[in-house]
């Protein structure tokens, strides 16, 4: 038996993006034993997952870790968040370890001077270079989010507009600079002809509700009021998720959804854009913007106070698109 501990802490995209590789380690490598670090809060989000063997859950725990890790008799650690902390951890194990390169400098070159030298390739696909030397890879079957029995939704128990498809449009992102601006969420549901849900965090509730109060149809806000996997199971039965970058649209990707995605201050070239998504999937980004990318990450405010990136998307055509996607579904069924 050979053990791996694969180590991403966070966050719910950024571990939904690291599924290919657990699964072709599993499935390529004979009796494989795949244990998997991660901080506890996102624990959810792999608890399901056939193919982990043992997950660990950090909650500032360290040497309680380390002394848990080394019972374990881990022959190799795939390190997939590459950090202090995993540097860390890799010192006091003492394992042979491999560990992905995050091209943290030629992401500063791209925010700081606009100077692309980034590889024209997804993460996931650079993920499997700490893998290669066990001959792993990539299947090509994409992204994996593996729901708990208990936590599928009943879309029966929805109200019965929502019974005949409904889309979920995002609103919640870690960082302002990512989210969708309130007066074109307004529009969007307005405009959009199937109803809608608007999904996120408990943090992202009274963004929500403004939106829902300010729309002239109904609207239900979802935001907080559901765990993440059965937000996955409603992303999963929906018909299509608009969305920013943020881990729900993942989560989509994982589930083969079509994606209308929204992009601000991160931009597509960074590699997480929705992997292998169904292929009538857009991005809508503003190109060619001077001051895009302003960061890596995002920001609580626009640095430049005019937050263009989000308000120069033209809304109109998410919304004749959106709507141009759902008429194609609509034929579809009445062909049947």
């Amino acid at each position: 038996m050979v053990r791996f501990l694969l180590v991403r802490f966070s966050s719910i995209g950024d571990i939904v993006l690291t599924t290919p590789v657990i699964r072709c380690l599993k499935q390529q490598v004979e009796d494989a034993e795949i244990h998997f670090l991660v901080k506890r809060q996102f624990y959810p989000v792999l608890k399901a997952n056939p193919y982990i063997d043992k997950i660990h859950q950090y909650d500032n725990n360290y040497w309680k870790i380390i002394s848990e890790l080394k019972k374990e008799n881990i022959h190799y650690i795939i390190d997939l968040h590459h950090n202090l902390r995993t540097f860390r951890l890799k010192s006091n194990l003492r394992i042979l370890s491999f560990s992905f390169k995050k091209l943290n400098f030629k992401k500063w070159l791209l925010v700081n001077l606009k100077i692309n030298k980034l590889p024209d390739i997804h993460i996931v696909d650079r993920y499997f270079g700490t893998v290669k030397l066990f001959d792993v890879v990539n299947d090509d079957k994409g992204l994996d989010y593996h729901i708990p029995s208990e936590e599928e939704i009943d879309i029966s128990d929805l109200p019965d507009e929502y019974q005949n498809g409904f889309i979920i449009i995002v609103i919640g992102a870690k960082h302002f600079t990512k989210q969708i601006p309130n007066d074109k969420l307004v529009e969007l549901c307005d405009h959009i002809d199937n109803p809608v849900m608007l999904m996120g965090g408990s943090e992202d509730f009274r963004k929500a509700e403004e939106v829902r109060k300010n729309c002239s149809k109904k609207v239900i806000n979802a935001c907080g009021k559901y765990s993440i996997n059965q937000s996955a199971s409603l992303i999963r039965q929906s018909e299509l998720v608009i969305t920013p970058d943020t881990g729900l649209m993942h989560i989509a990707a994982a589930f083969g959804k079509r994606i209308i995605s929204l992009w601000g201050n991160t931009i597509p070239k960074f590699g997480m854009f929705p992997y292998k998504a169904d292929h009538d999937s857009r991005i809508f980004q503003i190109e060619n913007l001077s001051c895009r990318p302003c960061t890596k990450i995002g920001f609580k405010k626009c640095p430049q106070k005019h937050f263009r990136c989000m308000n120069d998307i033209d809304i109109r055509e998410v919304i004749r698109y959106t709507n141009e996607l759902l008429k194609r579904t609509e034929d579809k069924h009445h062909k049947k």
